[in-house]
């Protein structure tokens, strides 16, 4: 079977990343280029292109070009086209495989291939993520349409944490209605969590199924992971992103009475809904309007970390907090047995203060001292050890996950997506 290409599509809130690989059945995918256009939200955008490892264009001008996340695709596929120097990729017909990030999947388990049926089912779930899902399927929609020679592949968020087990995954409501409105913990971030897992174990010699690990998904949105035997067994994500922790603009967990003391009209349909997604003043309240925004003013965690400002060392603290609570908890619902606690993600690779500080105050669990030189170096391998070496003790990594990749492996692997 001859080699195809395949686009891994991440659609973000306010941006789209596109990698392209090469790929043949059965085989590792292999990364030709990538292309992210950011700042759909705060103009003005900006487009970032590389090739084959080599940076063609950084922070590109692509004002009055892109406005949503259908314009940045376009631009994007545009980008990889007209690219001279990638003759992999002369028209649309030469794309084999799109497969596309949908962070809520709901009850599905493993990547589906686009149908009609599969389409109208995660359209029902827009509401539970409304950053991401309508975004994600706006992409899909325009790729059946206008890359017709393409099968289209969706890649879950969710499908990871299939494997929690009933008593974690249950909400204490009543049960026929939890039921019937699908109303349980999903977790979401598992397409990161499932790249996490493999690196982590090729990197301690073990196979997926032997490792038991804590991972920190930790970006603009933030969750955590007890991962036992290789497979979800908690996550800090719930029926929704916004349980949990907290993240740029989302609160992560509060007391659920808290929103109705805030303002008074949080029953009722927010002006950004529409008739394909309806979202409450509460949802737009703790979706976009809470996290780092609410307390420092700012969504970059790089600045709140260097900062001293009262305001600031407040976020700091408290997500420093919160994800030291989450990793405790985790740490006795695994007894004990873990090999190594992982951060990964935006805030996760590149704080080494934030890394700093959550294992400091973990040292009463076990894990190892910070190696500083370590931590502070730039992380140039998949997985990096920052602890100092205790023999035949924990580990603290970090770990570059890519969702990307973890997409294009897993289309890569399945020969249903290939025929």
């Amino acid at each position: 079977m001859k080699k195809k290409i395949i686009l891994a599509v991440n659609a973000g809130s306010s941006s789209v990343k596109i990698s392209v690989y090469t790929a043949q059945l059965g085989e590792a995918p292999v990364q030709i280029a990538e292309g992210s256009l950011s700042g759909l939200t705060a103009p003005p955008p900006a487009l970032d292109y590389s090739r084959r490892g080599k940076t063609v264009t950084k922070d590109g001008d692509v004002r009055d070009k892109a406005d949503t996340q259908r314009d940045a695709f376009d631009v994007l596929l545009k980008a990889f086209i007209e690219d001279a120097e990638l003759p992999e990729i002369n028209t649309k017909d030469d794309i084999g495989i799109i497969c596309h990030r949908i962070v809520h999947g709901g009850d599905f388990a493993r990547p589906q291939l686009i149908s009609d049926a599969t389409y109208a089912a995660l359209e029902k779930l827009n509401d539970l993520a409304p950053l991401h899902n309508a975004n994600s399927l706006g992409i899909v929609h325009q790729c059946v349409s206008e890359l017709s020679g393409a099968r289209n592949v969706a890649c879950f968020d969710s499908q990871f944490h299939a494997s929690i087990p009933e008593h974690i995954r249950t909400y204490p409501i009543n049960q026929d209605i939890a039921r019937s409105n699908h109303l349980r913990k999903y977790g979401f971030h598992g397409i990161s969590y499932a790249f996490i897992t493999r690196a982590t174990a090729k990197f301690l010699g073990k196979k997926p199924d032997e490792v038991n690990i804590i991972a920190l998904h930790l970006g603009s949105g933030a969750s955590a992971c007890a991962i036992k035997a290789g497979k979800s067994w908690d996550t800090s994500m719930g029926l929704t992103p916004l349980a949990g922790l907290p993240g740029a603009t989302r609160s992560g967990s509060v007391d659920p009475s808290l929103v109705f003391h805030y303002a008074s009209d949080v029953g009722k349909l927010s002006p950004a809904s529409t008739k394909e997604l309806h979202i409450s003043r509460a949802e737009e309240i703790l979706n976009k309007e809470s996290g780092w925004k609410a307390l420092t003013g700012t969504t970059n965690f790089g600045a709140i970390a260097e900062s001293d400002d009262p305001e600031k060392r407040l976020a700091f603290d408290l997500f420093v907090d919160r994800v030291c609570g989450f990793i405790g908890s985790y740490y006795v619902s695994l007894r004990g047995q873990v090999d190594a606690l992982v951060f990964a993600g935006g805030i996760g690779e590149k704080s080494d203060r934030f890394r700093g500080e959550v294992v400091d105050q973990l040292r009463c669990l076990g894990f190892p001292a910070i190696d500083e030189v370590a931590n502070r170096a730039r992380m140039e391998s998949v997985v990096t050890d920052i602890g100092k070496k205790e023999k035949g003790g924990q580990h603290v990594l970090v770990c570059k996950t890519d969702e990307q990749f973890e997409m294009a492996r897993s289309c890569a692997e399945d020969e249903d997506f290939w025929s």
